[in-house]
């Protein structure tokens, strides 16, 4: 058996069973733990990396002036407050999203706030941006330097004090300044579903306010809108529309999905957790035509990252040949375990030649643009 097989069934059949009968928020901040204590030995972290990363030359590319060493991001909502950024490259990632970090400190909703789905492999997720405010993180990355790209997702904070457009704007553009020359993008996530006052920003008219604010504010950081699966294609073409007017390098195709009706989830599951946002397999197939449809209509205009579902090099290639040029995932990881990293990875350069690309770029909306 080659190490990857041993390393699946190692984590499907020791470690799953033991991380899956236990509350899914405590395995999580045991891991957040145990990956920031690997990421502090030089030791732990030549052994992650020999087990776990693998690189290729055809997996590198520059995407808006950022050098990728390969297409798979960690997305925003695993390391809340940036105490991964250490043993997220010797995992084999490509980059890595922080966050969502908020104006203010935030405790996040009352618990329990997150919950499996394994028959629909996916979660339930109801954080409610949980994290320890821009200062304190800010002041954590200031001054470091970094393996991989890092990305900075903001959003509002999760409060009835910003609830007016006027506050929230404010708590948006506290949050951007701190992270404006720390990181090497930002995201401006307008589609947390699980926060005080629903997204607000989804609205064009309130996101053409917001992004008026944030263009004010100097960053040489490309910036990127991450937006919800649920507002469909004219949603999507309401925040092309506006994005295109303002400084929008790029969109996060696409946050959790509040739509329970759909036979990708399995009823009895949804019967066993509370309310929130789905990730995993029941947002693949929204992000993906999203993603295709993203890509058509606005053509070159936006760099585009693909999130939803994603659980094999299969599903990461169905999102870069519809057009994204970089992934991420969280609950793919979470169900498959670490080695999925560099098995996607490896599993990407396979398809690129089966379909004769010397890189993963030429790939980036070849099934969209046939």
């Amino acid at each position: 058996m080659h190490l990857t097989g041993t390393q699946n069934w190692a984590y499907g059949k020791l470690m799953k069973p033991l991380f899956f009968v236990a509350d899914p928020e405590k395995v999580h901040d045991r891991i957040i733990r145990l990956g920031a204590a690997i990421g502090r030995s030089g030791v732990a972290r030549r052994a992650a990396s020999w087990l776990f990363s693998y690189q290729h030359p055809a997996l590198q590319q520059t995407v808006n002036g950022i050098r990728f060493p390969n297409p798979i991001g960690l997305a925003a909502g695993f390391d809340k407050n940036a105490e991964l950024i250490d043993v997220l490259p010797s995992v084999g990632f490509g980059f890595m999203e922080i966050g969502s970090v908020t104006g203010e400190p935030c405790a996040g909703n009352a618990k329990p706030r997150l919950w499996r789905l394994p028959e629909s492999r996916g979660l339930v997720v109801n954080y409610g941006l949980k994290n320890e405010g821009c200062d304190a993180i800010a002041a954590r990355l200031s001054g470091r330097s970094y393996k991989i790209p890092l990305g900075t997702s903001i959003a509002k904070t999760n409060s009835e004090k910003t609830v007016r457009t006027e506050d929230g704007i404010a708590d948006y553009a506290r949050a951007f300044r701190a992270f404006a020359e720390i990181g090497d993008y930002t995201t401006v996530n307008i589609s947390c579903p699980n926060a005080f006052g629903g997204e607000p920003f989804s609205d064009p008219v309130r996101l053409n306010a917001l992004l008026d604010a944030l263009d004010e504010i100097p960053t040489n950081k490309p910036v990127f809108l991450k937006v919800t699966p649920d507002s469909g294609i004219s949603g999507l073409d309401a925040a092309l529309e506006v994005a295109s007017r303002h400084r929008v390098h790029g969109l996060v195709i696409s946050n959790l999905t509040k739509n329970r009706d759909t036979d990708r989830i399995a009823a009895d599951e949804l019967k066993r957790a509370g309310s929130g946002g789905i990730s995993g397999k029941p947002v693949e197939t929204l992000s993906s035509v999203l993603i295709a449809h993203a890509r058509k209509a606005a053509g070159g205009r936006f760099t585009i990252i693909g999130v939803g579902g994603i659980f094999s090099a299969e599903d990461a290639y169905e999102k870069i040949t519809r057009g994204a040029s970089l992934v991420q995932l969280i609950t793919g990881m979470i169900y498959q375990g670490p080695q999925l990293i560099g098995e996607i990875n490896r599993g990407l350069v396979r398809l690129c030649e089966r379909d004769g690309f010397s890189s993963i770029s030429q790939a980036v909306g070849s099934r969209t643009s046939r």
